[in-house]
């Protein structure tokens, strides 16, 4: 794909924007439950693609994340055989996706990548659980923007020309960063140009990702700062 105008940057949130498996960690550490914070994160985020599987095949009606997070937790607290949580712990735990931590780098990058730039959520998140992670974390987006919307789940087609729809600009004029391969893959083949961030500590420092460079994106970056900074150049 050859590079032209970007007008609009549309970002993957969870793993790209916020480690979801540090906050998660930290969160079950804090509650003091008899289980390895991090093996019960994994085990949560695991359930994540299966279940909007499930929608996306029919076999559930439209479902949002929020409570498609409950069920997976539900079936996760079974799992580790806990059995002590009343109904408004469970709900405050489940909120956690709400209060996921940006990485170091993400509010300063997405600042300056505003300022040339429209950017925004393309999440598979709701609108509601977006709207109070942009609140905590102090994420700077011009819109938020989420599978809610469109009724469908990343990686259907209509998620990402949605954003171009909504902001009436062409599919090359827009790009989506992510730190994961699949859904750029995805993005790229509605024609939108894709930027690869490396979250080498996504799944937890002990079991680092593969980063390496995959040639069919745009751009490949070690952090939102540092594409910036490429951005800037062009």
């Amino acid at each position: 794909m050859g590079l032209g105008k970007i007008r609009v940057i549309a970002f993957d949130v969870f793993g790209t924007v916020v480690d979801w498996h540090g906050s998660i960690t930290r969160e079950i550490q804090s509650l003091g439950l008899p289980v390895e914070p991090g093996e019960f994160a994994s085990s949560w985020r695991s359930g994540y693609q299966p279940a909007m599987a499930r929608v996306s095949s029919g076999e559930l009606g439209w479902t949002l994340i929020d409570d498609l997070h409950r069920m997976i937790l539900d079936d996760v607290l079974a799992q580790f055989s806990i059995f002590n949580l009343d109904e408004d712990q469970k709900q405050h735990l489940n909120k956690v996706w709400h209060r996921l931590k940006p990485w170091d780098d993400s509010v300063e990058g997405l600042k300056l990548m505003k300022e040339r730039h429209t950017i925004c959520t393309l999440s598979n998140g709701n609108l509601g659980l977006l709207s109070n992670m942009a609140k905590n974390a102090g994420l700077p987006w011009d819109c938020i923007l989420s599978a809610e919307v469109f009724r469908k789940y990343k990686p259907d087609p209509d998620v990402y020309l949605g954003v171009c729809q909504v902001f009436d600009v062409n599919s090359e004029e827009t790009m989506l960063v992510a730190a994961h391969q699949s859904d750029l893959d995805a993005a790229r083949a509605c024609g939108l140009q894709t930027a690869y961030v490396e979250r080498r500590d996504e799944f937890g420092k002990n079991s680092p990702k593969d980063v390496s460079s995959n040639n069919n994106n745009t751009f490949h970056a070690r952090d939102f700062i540092d594409l910036a900074n490429q951005l800037d150049q062009l």
